[in-house]
């Protein structure tokens, strides 16, 4: 593996200006009662805060290339909108939309007939969802055949319009994607841990998939690096998931008292603390590294590399995260009106989406001649 100039991780003022508006929007549309209200079945919180930040703000072409109607942006630029998304566990389809679909409909390997369904997704009239397990990671997809079948735990598909679903040709000559619509395919919702990024089985018959593709002559690489990108980005999902608890617990601790004292000046909490905030650092580190490393020219293997070990180390540390800010709110994090459930329950599911951190450790020890994890 190659190596590079180490990317400038500092946020720019465009970054801390696009920050500010994605804030501003999320303060306005993202309650988070509404939000919670997404668990009782009650999804009205999602239309009006996806259009705003969609259309009003252009982030659903944020990725999407100028000539698609898109804004040619980078993954530092989606890097900071998914830190504040994170923060807020805002129930939009950004990273499964904007990121991962238009990613491979914007790949090299896209036909013409993808160019009117990526203008329709940069202008937020359109909302996609790849068909893969969410807990597929860049090395481990398994497709469909041309006669169609059933892909279970989909996210991203409750939202969606169209389904982009890989498929293997019959020969094993290689994989192409096709574009379904949404009223062709069978999409059934699932219970799951985080409500607010819900899962789909989806079941797609032979006729849906006699469409011509839309990605062909390399879409198994494309797909793989779509879900390479996207684990990236998740890492910065995750540290603004994990910002927000250090934030929010921080803020507890210095109000509530007991044993005449406020909380936050005992000495083992203060450490608790420190250390939580130390991961909460290195997590947006690795994450800005990432997202840093996928917006220039560096070597594949670098940009891999460095969505590896973001993608293995803030999940963990998410998890982390969440579970001290409800353990130190004590009996009012167990309530259903606190947030604090969100962040644990996003953080878990967070952690073994798009390939669990063993997956990424095997990425790693592979880029870098180790020993991998050995498969139990």
């Amino acid at each position: 593996m190659s190596t590079t100039m180490d990317p400038d991780l500092l946020p720019t003022q465009d970054d801390e200006d696009l920050r500010a508006a994605v804030r501003a929007v999320l303060a306005a549309h993202g309650d988070p009662t509404a939000v919670i209200a997404c668990y009782d079945g009650d999804r009205s919180v999602v239309a009006p805060l996806w259009r705003a930040l969609a259309v009003d703000l252009g982030l659903a072409g944020l990725l999407v290339a100028e000539e698609h109607g898109g804004h040619g942006a980078g993954a530092r630029e989606a890097a900071v909108v998914l830190t504040e998304l994170g923060a807020a566990v805002a129930p939009v389809p950004f990273l499964t939309s904007s990121v991962l679909a238009t990613t491979v409909l914007g790949s090299p390997a896209a036909t013409p007939a993808a160019a009117d369904l990526l203008a329709a997704l940069a202008a937020g009239e359109q909302v996609a969802a790849v068909v893969l397990p969410w807990s597929t990671g860049p090395d481990s997809m398994s497709v469909l055949t041309e006669q169609g079948g059933e892909v279970r735990s989909v996210a991203g598909a409750v939202e969606a319009d169209v389904l982009l679903v890989p498929v293997g040709s019959g020969d094993g000559s290689g994989v192409d994607v096709r574009a379904v619509p949404v009223d062709a395919a069978r999409v059934v919702a699932v219970p799951s841990l985080d409500m607010t990024r819900p899962l789909a089985d989806v079941t797609v018959d032979a006729a849906a998939l006699a469409a011509a593709p839309v990605v062909v002559g390399g879409a198994a690489e494309t797909l793989a690096d779509a879900l390479s990108l996207a684990s990236a980005l998740m890492a910065s999902e995750q540290a603004g998931l994990t910002r927000w608890c250090v934030t929010t617990t921080v803020g507890y601790l210095k109000e509530r008292r007991q044993f005449g004292r406020v909380l936050g000046g005992f000495q083992a909490l203060k450490h608790r603390l420190a250390d939580l905030y130390v991961e909460a650092e290195q997590a947006s580190a690795a994450a800005t590294w990432a997202a840093a490393t996928a917006s220039g020219d560096a070597d594949p293997d670098e940009v891999r590399l460095a969505a590896a070990v973001a993608a293995s180390y803030c999940g963990r540390v998410a998890v982390h995260a969440a579970e001290e800010t409800v353990q130190l709110h004590a009996g009012i994090a167990m309530t259903w009106e606190h947030p604090a459930h969100l962040a644990l329950k996003r953080a878990k599911s967070d952690q073994i989406a798009l390939g669990t951190a063993e997956h990424h450790h095997r990425i790693v020890a592979d880029l870098v001649d180790l020993p991998g994890p050995i498969a139990g």
